[in-house]
């Protein structure tokens, strides 16, 4: 074996596997210090899962059903990567964005013609919570790009319900947080940087998985660890799959989960990098429009009228969709003063009372 670290063939020789994460103490601080940083956030995981009754409810609604569908809610996933992508906002704010959608569509029942303005509301929330103050974008301006028909104060008071409902826990443990640890550790155990996929494409493949609703049930540790097991399978990286089985076995993640995901994750790479799919951009989207488009657009952004009512209520205990309270919507006419901070018909009146004590 040459001083290269590589055989007589040119081979880079395989990692001695289970003895680097023995004890603790034979690793260096810095990823002695990443690792505990994965065993804390893997108890805390489960505080930011989406409830899954909800997500089921979602899974067995019919799009013409009244409830918030699967499509639905993937369909504005897709949205809010393309807002960031727009916007310029990091992958942070674009997966705290899709946590907080689920969790909140998780426990609500919302009609439909709602999930604009929740998508847009947790992607402003997050994108307050990550982003430089300077880097966020006026209100408006995230509401007048979505397209989408509401006001400035229907987003805010929107916002408050959302901070309300999701009792202030706005701050999530993400599939993300595990991805980003993850690849630090692989980083620092190994000199082969070359045969690490840089942390962006792992980022685009889990927000590619983000965009299906049946990745929102899975840990967070277990994905963020099926994207990296499925990325170094595909690249046919035996060393790099040694320390990941390692990792595995560290954090006691069970066999059979991480192999159930790296599937679903694979399938949904194929179906991704298929010609088929219409993706979103992982670019800044550039518009290009006539200067009477542009008017045009101007103009709806001031006549856009409010939202019809959302009443709230518990959901009777004997439903079958028990675990979720009620956002439906009792009128069906689009009314009220546009950008009003008044009670009007966008929100119920018992939550503007309560905003006022």
């Amino acid at each position: 074996m040459s001083h290269s670290g590589q055989n007589k063939q040119g081979v880079k020789p395989k990692l001695a596997r289970s003895y680097w994460m023995q004890d603790l103490q034979d690793l260096d601080n810095e990823t002695c210090w990443l690792v505990k940083e994965l065993k804390s956030y893997i108890a805390q995981e489960a505080d930011f899962l989406p409830r899954e009754t909800g997500l089921n409810i979602m899974e067995s609604a019919a799009e013409n059903h009244n409830g918030v569908s699967a499509k639905c809610r993937n369909a504005k996933v897709e949205d809010l990567w393309s807002l960031a992508s727009f916007f310029g906002f990091s992958t942070q704010t674009f997966v705290l964005a899709v946590n907080l959608l689920d969790r909140f569509l998780a426990i609500m029942k919302v009609q439909p013609k709602h999930v604009p303005c929740i998508g847009v509301s947790c992607l402003h929330i997050a994108a307050k919570m990550v982003e430089d103050e300077c880097n966020i974008s006026p209100t408006h301006e995230l509401i007048r790009i979505s397209q989408s028909k509401f006001t400035v104060s229907d987003l805010s008071r929107m916002e408050k319900i959302i901070s309300e409902k999701l009792n202030l826990e706005l701050k999530a443990i993400t599939a993300l947080t595990f991805l980003h640890l993850y690849h630090a550790v692989i980083v620092s155990l190994t000199s082969e940087r070359g045969e690490i996929p840089s942390i962006e494409r792992l980022e685009a493949q889990l927000k590619a998985c983000l965009c299906q609703l049946i990745f929102s049930k899975a840990k967070p540790s277990v994905l963020a660890l099926s994207v990296i097991t499925q990325e170094f399978d595909a690249l046919q990286s035996l060393a790099m799959l040694e320390i990941v089985q390692e990792l595995q076995r560290h954090l006691k993640i069970v066999d059979s989960e991480l192999l159930y995901w790296r599937g679903l994750v694979a399938k949904c790479m194929t179906e991704y990098s298929s010609s088929e799919c219409n993706k979103p951009d992982n670019k800044k989207l550039v518009w290009i429009v006539s200067r009477r488009t542009a008017q045009n657009l101007h103009a709806n952004h001031f006549s856009v009228p409010e939202l019809p009512t959302i009443p709230e209520g518990s959901w009777d205990e004997s439903e079958s969709e028990d675990s979720c309270e009620d956002m439906s919507c009792e009128e069906d006419s689009l009314c009220g003063s546009p950008g009003s901070d008044a009670e009007g018909a966008f929100f119920p009146s018992e939550f503007c009372n309560q905003g006022r004590k």
